[in-house]
């Protein structure tokens, strides 16, 4: 409605324009009174008239305003009533003060005031706390719920079907699978054809049995490799499963004594097809180094997902593969300034007799070779070693610190990295960054993470240890120079304890490259004097076995005080010596290494995994050697971080 003062503010302009003609009319009076009385009557009817028709305006605007106020103030009750929009009024102890129609619509009481937002929806309260939007479910609808929290007001907006068309989209992204026989031509080659197409029969019924059960489009397209689309949705259910058709195939062929495993690689993401197929090729490289029979699911933030893996990688080098090795790491040692090793964070005898081996072919190539050692990481049998070493004068000063091996490393410097294949667990990382060419030759499986932009790659997760495929290469170098008897002695040491003296991990080319070694004058009782260990070493180590329990059947782990720091190498030892015990497939020993630093040591007989184990609290190793470090947390969080751990991938109930 319009005030008194807009009125006479807008009638000014009349008033004005009134006065003007008066003045105008009293001096025409002066002149010519009868014009000027004439004028008087006619400007008075025509102000009549124009007060008339303004005063019908205005009464037409204050209708209409007063109308429009009217219908705002219904259509805002309106939208607050019916609009399809949730409104929460809220007190400062989270009770509902109002609730909006639709709102209350969603629930079996018609009424809300007075409920708490806890009994609504628990994550109301996060949302209100950390001023943030987020999505809720509320009685099978999915809201978008913004906070006014100056105004103790919460918004709700019904997303459901746009978040049913996100997930649906995301289900049905393509995903590309390259799947690969392992050991199929080492098992068909020796078999009759009969024999050959019964295998071929029953893997792909298998395969393609497990296909149609799970909706995916299956091609062989090779004798050992296959080719498979899916979508997201049903590599959710395969992951659910832990990709069981990896256990099925071996088992089912297990019965025809031809035991055959699968390597599945997986591409998927938002990703065009080209870059999907990539994907699923590099994961199955990833798998395939890791020994095979499992699963890699490869994922745009470049970790990586394992399925599987339960087996002993099948020993499938052969001699001309160790041979193609050595010769092009002999045109790389040849076409560089010197050689420069450099094994793992405290050393074993593994890595430092691979060292030794690689320091050997630098010698036999006519370049300098040196050893990166840090001399305050070294357990005590690689200190004999270097004792040892040091009555070996030309040896000994090639074995050099991180800091002079920066000085020393050039652009035309070859860097061999032994027994590791991770950045982060090289002596010296400095030095990896500063090295342009690399060589990594190693026995663990293949973990995420990885030496970027290797040369040459060399790893052999089914070799004993990294002394024995370092021996094999050394068949096949110059014999202008000879290996020493230390050096022998070094790789013999790297074998023994790797393979608990050819106990565990042992093939029959373990025993060739022993044989090798031996002939070349390495000596076992020198290898026996390495590895003595003191009597307090053996009564700390005691201390730990005493406190082992069974946690699920044949997992025994063992625990270190919480207070004191144990020698790395002790509680590998401890591990060990718990898995020879009766009853016990698998042991698990966790102890602080360092103040801020908890090792876990897990070894198996094969029947328990502990790579996987490991894995998955961010270690890595063997299928039946493997360990982790957890940084900032107790001994007693690892111990049920780990138990967490087994419970998961065994599904079994832990009881001490």
């Amino acid at each position: 409605m319009l005030s008194y003062y807009s009125r006479r503010k807008i009638k000014f302009p009349l008033y004005g324009l009134l006065a003007v003609f008066m003045i105008v009319l009293a001096v025409l009076a002066i002149f010519n009174w009868q014009a000027a009385v004439a004028g008087f009557i006619a400007i008075m009817v025509l102000f009549f008239l124009l007060a008339r028709a303004e005063n019908s305006i205005y009464g037409e605007v204050e209708q209409y305003v007063t109308t429009l106020s009217y219908r705002l103030k219904r259509v805002g009750e309106e939208a607050l009533m019916e609009m399809p929009i949730g409104i929460i009024l809220y007190n400062n102890e989270y009770y509902i003060e109002w609730a909006n129609p639709f709102l209350s619509s969603h629930f079996q009481e018609d009424i809300l005031a007075g409920k708490s937002l806890h009994d609504l929806s628990a994550p109301l309260i996060n949302i209100i706390k950390n001023e943030k939007e987020d999505i809720v479910e509320l009685h099978g609808r999915k809201f978008n719920v913004i906070v006014k929290k100056e105004e103790n007001l919460l918004y709700f907006f019904d997303v459901t079907e746009q978040e049913e068309t996100a997930r649906r989209f995301l289900e049905e992204q393509t995903v590309l699978c390259s799947i690969y026989l392992d050991n199929y031509d080492d098992l068909t080659q020796g078999m009759d054809d009969q024999t050959r197409i019964s295998l071929n029969s029953m893997v792909t019924s298998i395969l393609n049995n497990w296909a149609l059960e799970h909706g995916i489009f299956l091609k062989r397209i090779s004798s050992e490799r296959f080719f498979a689309v899916l979508n997201e949705k049903i590599l959710w259910k395969l992951e659910e499963t832990k990709f069981s058709i990896l256990d099925e195939v071996r088992e089912q062929t297990a019965k025809q004594a031809a035991s055959l495993t699968l390597s599945i690689g997986v591409g998927h993401g938002e990703l065009s097809l080209p870059e999907l197929g990539n994907l699923a090729q590099s994961s199955l490289d990833l798998a395939l180094g890791r020994g095979g029979d499992q699963a890699a699911l490869k994922q745009l933030n470049g970790k990586v997902r394992f399925y599987g893996g339960k087996t002993n990688p099948m020993e499938k080098r052969t001699r001309v593969r160790a041979r193609v090795i050595s010769h092009a790491l002999r045109e790389l040692v040849t076409e560089s300034d010197k050689v420069i090793v450099m094994g793992h964070k405290y050393p074993d005898m593994d890595a430092l007799g691979a060292s030794m081996g690689i320091h050997r072919v630098a010698e036999m190539n006519g370049r300098e070779g040196y050893i990166v050692l840090d001399f305050s990481e070294m357990d005590t049998a690689v200190k004999r070693l270097i004792a040892e070493t040091k009555k070996n004068p030309d040896l000994y000063s090639r074995i050099i610190t991180p800091e002079e091996a920066l000085g020393l490393a050039t652009d035309d410097t070859l860097l061999v990295v032994v027994d590791t294949h991770k950045p982060s667990l090289v002596i010296d990382e400095k030095l990896l960054h500063k090295v342009e060419k690399v060589v990594v030759i190693d026995h663990h499986r293949r973990g995420e993470e990885f030496v970027k932009n290797p040369l040459l790659v060399y790893m052999e997760p089914y070799a004993s240890s990294t002394a024995e495929l370092i021996t094999e290469l050394l068949e096949y170098q110059p014999k202008v120079s000879k290996l020493s008897m230390l050096e022998a002695t070094a790789l013999l040491a790297g074998i023994i304890v790797d393979t608990k003296s050819f106990s565990l991990r042992t093939g029959s080319r373990t025993f060739d490259a022993a044989s090798y070694l031996r002939a070349r004058g390495a000596d076992t009782v020198l290898v026996q004097q390495f590895l003595k260990e003191d009597v307090d070493t053996y009564i700390q180590r005691s201390q730990i076995i005493e406190t082992v329990y069974f946690y699920n059947k044949g997992i025994a782990i063992a625990k270190g005080s919480e207070e004191e720091t144990y020698d790395p190498v002790l509680i590998a030892q401890a591990a060990d010596t718990l898995l020879s015990m009766d009853g016990v497939q698998a042991s698990f020993v966790i102890a602080r290494r360092a103040p801020n630093t908890v090792g876990i040591s897990a070894r198996s007989l094969g029947e328990v995994n502990v790579q996987v184990v490991m894995e998955q609290l961010e270690g890595g190793g063997h299928l039946s050697n493997a360990a982790t470090q957890l940084k900032e947390v107790t001994v007693i969080e690892a111990e049920k971080m780990l138990q967490q751990v087994i419970t998961n991938l065994y599904e079994g109930d832990g009881e001490k």
